[in-house]
């Protein structure tokens, strides 16, 4: 499947070229001592061939030495000149370099952090990860031996050119015959080393998107024992790539030879007319000399221009990809003048007659996930959400986050729209506690306060022990100081959890929001859990969904969805005296062990039974 990893496009492109340098210009002073060092380069390599021609015609064919010394020193020193100036072009430009690739990646974080989630349920991570890396380093090489590199070589050609005419243009045109093969060759490498670079740029988004997905659900691999089907598909993957950059290998390898061959043949031409004329004294010994210099430095720039001809096409297909995820509208953001919540801010949450979908379906027609959602969570009160599988309780928290906006309807903290508020605002009345806990690298203090400087260590403790993480942590080798793994892979699914509920408790906040935040631990850790959850509920408003009934019994109020609507709400007991879904859903859960062996027969059938019901 074709995507924007496999697009070249143009070799040059202003627009594209004007946003580029937008980045240049805060290192203009860099990029001017860079033009003034390429200028003294650039001089100086054509000062040297005429000092080799004085050398001979005046002193040397002479037999005169005085003098020479003179200009021996000459030479010396626009050799030192030479090599300061490329030193310092090479110092200038990797750093400007450097610090351009700095800039970027921080702009692509900075707005890879304000992308809605809805950006990333489309984009694979392998293909961002590749924007940030790969994509930057070649716009590197256009900086660092692309845009202001490129104005040398053309000045070094300008300048052998002019001196080769001006000291014998009819050499010169001998010089010149073999430009048309040039231009072939280039032509021919240019066109095949622009396909090869092309395939070898989509095929490492293909390898940075397959590692991740795989090495991330490992795990799964090996439980389902994939590895050799995987391993085939890398193979696959990874004999292309190595395939496409041997042929990139051939085409190099036949250019630069190729290039010599030429400037060979020039120098040959050189030396036969050349040579000629100095017998017949047209020509001095010491002009023939430096035409074979010039001839041999003419062809550097002519080889290094098509070399950079790649690098600005691929320059301007990666600036095309990194400028198309910067332009990627932020769906989710703060208003220009948030409001401000009335004070004080008890924190009243309200849904109103709210609809959301996802994508669109058939006809451009929503394919609608909640309907018409409308219900209070009051301050203080604790709310429980329970439904079967897709009906649309995550949808909620997703909604009431702001990490989606609502299609239709609002949702309201204290009577103000949530979209009319700061997201920052929003987002510091919750702490949200997953089902899937994401710990990152780190300490176990780390993960809890999450670089929040003004959460103490005590503070850190006290939440730890209020939710009975203490004794595990003290068990760890440097306790709170103990490095945690990618992920958590070194603690289990109930330790991992519990860190979760310390790190919500530390951060204090209004409204605590559970997602099935007890249904992957065992059952006496699910009763440590909720023993913490008394004190974490207390005095704070809760959302929390389950599957697990039993963790939401004594809820103040319990909300049942069916198909992305509200269906009933009430109380534990309320809701089974309507003996409606929620009954049902009790009922399946708690049958006794006796009418287990007839449940695993009946099941589909009371799944049936319960959907007509609710129909």
């Amino acid at each position: 499947m074709s995507t924007d990893d496999d697009v070249l496009g143009k070799a040059y492109d202003a627009r594209l070229m004007r946003r580029l340098l937008e980045y240049l210009r805060p290192y203009w002073r860099q990029v001017l001592v860079a033009f003034v060092t390429i200028i003294v380069s650039t001089v100086s390599s054509l000062i040297q061939p005429y000092l080799i021609k004085v050398a001979i015609d005046r002193y040397i064919s002479q037999r005169q030495l005085v003098g020479l010394d003179g200009l021996a020193v000459l030479y010396l020193a626009v050799l030192v000149a030479s090599f300061a100036a490329e030193y310092f072009q090479t110092w200038t430009l990797q750093l400007t370099g450097q610090r351009i690739m700095y800039d970027l990646r921080m702009a692509i974080y900075r707005h890879l952090q304000r992308l809605d989630l809805r950006y990333y349920d489309r984009n694979p991570v392998g293909r961002l990860m590749t924007r940030v890396t790969s994509d930057v380093d070649v716009l590197n090489d256009l900086f660092t031996s692309g845009v202001v590199t490129i104005f040398g070589d053309v000045f070094t050609l300008a300048g052998i050119m002019g001196v080769m005419l001006w000291m014998n243009w009819r050499l010169a045109l001998v010089a010149f015959s073999v430009l048309p093969l040039i231009f072939f060759v280039t032509q021919w490498f240019r066109r095949n080393v622009r396909e090869s670079y092309r395939t070898v740029r989509g095929l490492i988004a293909r390898i940075n998107a397959f590692l991740q997905e795989n090495i991330t659900g490992m795990s799964t691999v090996q439980l389902f024992r994939r590895e050799r089907l995987n391993f085939a598909r890398f193979d696959t993957i990874d004999r292309e790539h190595r395939d496409a950059n041997i042929d990139s290998i051939f085409y190099y390898a036949v250019f630069y030879p190729a290039i010599e061959v030429v400037s060979t043949l020039a120098t040959s031409l050189i030396i036969w007319y050349g040579g000629g004329s100095v017998i017949q004294r047209t020509l001095t010994l010491g002009a023939l000399v430096a035409f074979v210099q010039y001839s041999q430095r003419f062809f550097r720039p002519i080889s290094d221009m098509s070399e950079k001809f790649n690098v600005m096409q691929s320059a301007m297909a990666s600036s095309e990809r990194i400028f198309k995820l910067l332009d990627e509208p932020v769906a989710v953001e703060s208003p220009a003048k948030p409001a401000k919540r009335p004070a004080p801010a008890p924190g009243h949450i309200r849904f109103e007659e709210v609809w959301f979908a996802y994508n669109a379906g058939e006809a451009g027609q929503p394919n609608w996930v909640l309907r018409d959602i409308t219900f209070d969570v009051r301050p203080g009160e604790r709310v429980g959400i329970v439904g079967a599988t897709g009906s649309g309780k995550t949808t909620l928290i997703n909604l009431l986050l702001r990490f989606y906006d609502v299609g239709r309807g609002r949702i309201t903290v204290d009577g103000v729209d949530i979209r009319k508020l700061d997201l920052a605002d929003v987002r510091g009345l919750f702490s949200l506690v997953l089902q899937d806990v994401h710990l990152f690298s780190g300490t176990v203090a780390d993960n809890i306060r999450l670089g929040n400087p003004a959460i103490s260590d005590e503070r850190v403790r006290s939440a730890a022990r209020a939710v009975h993480a203490d004794p595990f942590i003290a068990r760890l080798p440097a306790g709170y100081a103990t490095a945690v793994a990618e992920r958590g892979s070194t603690l289990s699914v109930g330790q991992k959890q519990l860190l979760s509920f310390a790190r919500a408790l530390a951060f204090d906040p209004r409204v605590l929001v559970l997602d099935e935040a007890t249904s992957s631990v065992d059952t006496d850790t699910e009763l440590i859990i909720r023993d913490a959850l008394r004190v974490l509920m207390a005095d704070r408003t809760t959302i929390a969904i389950a599957h697990r009934l039993s963790t939401i019994q004594d809820m103040d109020k319990i909300l049942v969805l069916h198909k992305g609507q509200l269906r009933e709400s009430g109380t534990h007991q309320e809701l089974l005296a309507q003996r409606g879904i929620y009954y049902k859903l009790f009922e399946l859960q708690y049958r006794t062990e006796s009418e287990a062996g007839d449940l695993r027969n009946s099941g589909r059938e009371d799944f049936q039974v319960l959907k007509s019901s609710t129909s």
